[in-house]
């Protein structure tokens, strides 16, 4: 943290917010993928027994920000269960990220999603849902900020190796889904329904994503961009980047049906691959 300016600053007043039990820092920069002009994603963790302050917190940020007029900060839960809540500040410069986790609730999902059990949500802003798995998604790929009680290593620890029943269960949940949204858009060819032969099409290229992230052993938090990293893993489909594209430049032109074609092609592909995982 010690070399980022921004996080120096703004950590130690964020953490002297009660309420706050451990900060991560998530995303791009997590990662070490970041630009300079690169959004921070922090993730304010918090125990249901002892809630976040969100007046602290608002007073807290409006001496980081650029703007205190500009600066949105929201109650838990505002935004439903699973994104939970969190604010959008500018500082210095910067797009800073604050979103909400309860330390008690990713607990339990983790426990879930090792146990197999996940679940998928309509959430907006995740076009094609939020998967229960994110949560063990965020906590694996997150670098620790502040974390006096160890919450989040402890969580940490439950997350890697990547879990086989996890693997198993998103799999099974969105492979046979994939041919499902390619048939369901069929029958919209006839009648010429862009709209959804592309809203099906979009469900299967997101399931494709999903099975071949739970193959690899790696975690998708976030549709953006999950074709393009899945297109590089050791376990994929050939030619990936290039045939979605194709898809996607066909549905443009109206080309339904050869878009649809070269979804069947990846489907069987993927399900090849899938198949022959199983014998080994």
């Amino acid at each position: 943290m010690s070399h980022d300016p921004l996080l120096a600053r703004t950590i130690p007043v964020l953490a002297a917010v009660p309420g706050v039990a451990a900060i991560v820092l998530g995303g791009s920069r997590a990662r070490g993928t970041a630009h300079e002009a690169s959004d921070y994603d922090l993730g304010l963790y918090y125990r249901d027994g002892a809630a976040l302050d969100i007046d602290r917190l608002r007073a807290a940020v409006a001496g980081l920000v650029d703007d205190p007029a500009a600066a949105h900060v929201t109650p838990a839960g505002e935004w439903g269960p699973w994104i939970v809540g969190g604010a959008w500040l500018a500082i210095g410069g910067h797009k800073v990220d604050l979103l909400y986790r309860s330390i008690d609730q990713v607990t339990g999902g983790i426990d879930a999603c090792r146990n197999g059990d996940v679940s998928m949500h309509y959430q907006p802003g995740h076009p094609h849902g939020f998967c229960s798995a994110i949560w063990m998604g965020e906590v694996a790929l997150c670098r620790v900020l502040h974390d006096p009680g160890s919450l989040v290593a402890a969580l940490k620890e439950k997350t890697a190796p990547y879990p086989p029943a996890l693997r198993d269960a998103l799999v099974w949940r969105f492979q046979w889904e994939i041919l499902f949204s390619i048939e369901n858009a069929e029958l919209a060819v006839p009648r010429g329904d862009s709209t959804h032969i592309a809203g099906c099409a979009y469900r299967a290229l997101a399931c494709i994503a999903q099975v071949l992230f739970a193959l690899n052993g790696q975690y998708l938090i976030n549709e953006k961009g999950a074709l393009a990293q899945a297109a590089n893993f050791p376990v994929t489909v050939r030619e990936l980047t290039g045939r979605v594209a194709e898809v996607w430049r066909k549905i443009g032109a109206a080309e339904h049906t050869g878009a649809l074609q070269v979804l069947r092609a990846l489907e069987e592909e993927l399900r090849e691959i899938c198949r022959a995982g199983s014998e080994t």
